[in-house]
């Protein structure tokens, strides 16, 4: 095994550590994921691809903290990711298969913070609304 090889298999060895400290490996529901946005700070990825986008992205719902970095493009937002990779971020899609492929990525780059909303992103963005009214 080369050695970049070697990196990446102990940065998922970590990341993995840090799952398994995690109240369900990570996956936070909507209560959970509010309070990571409003009390500590986290940053919210909205991953759906633009063709499962009905209506508002997280961002144009001006959710506090909120990108939309479309997974078939995620590479183009890097530049967004918070430069201290201890701040939590909270991936959501539809169903959850994008996010958590998109958390695995940000562990694989370090972070060491990753959450996956285990509900549908449209439910947040319409709570979001329904409470800033």
């Amino acid at each position: 095994m080369t050695t970049l090889d070697q990196n990446i298999v102990e940065r998922i060895d970590e990341a993995i550590k840090r799952d398994k400290e995690k109240l369900d490996l990570g996956n936070v529901n909507m209560e959970k994921t509010i309070e990571l946005i409003k009390e500590v700070g986290a940053v919210l990825l909205d991953v759906r691809p633009p063709a499962k986008v009905k209506g508002e992205n997280a961002e144009e719902a001006d959710i506090p903290n909120a990108y939309y970095t479309p997974y078939t493009e995620f590479t183009t937002y890097l530049d967004i990711l918070p430069q201290d990779k201890t701040t939590p971020i909270v991936v959501t899609c539809l169903k959850g298969w994008f996010a958590n492929r998109v958390m695995g990525y940000l562990e694989a780059l370090g972070y060491e913070n990753v959450y996956v909303l285990g509900a549908n992103i449209e439910d947040l963005i319409a709570a979001h609304k329904a409470h800033t009214k």
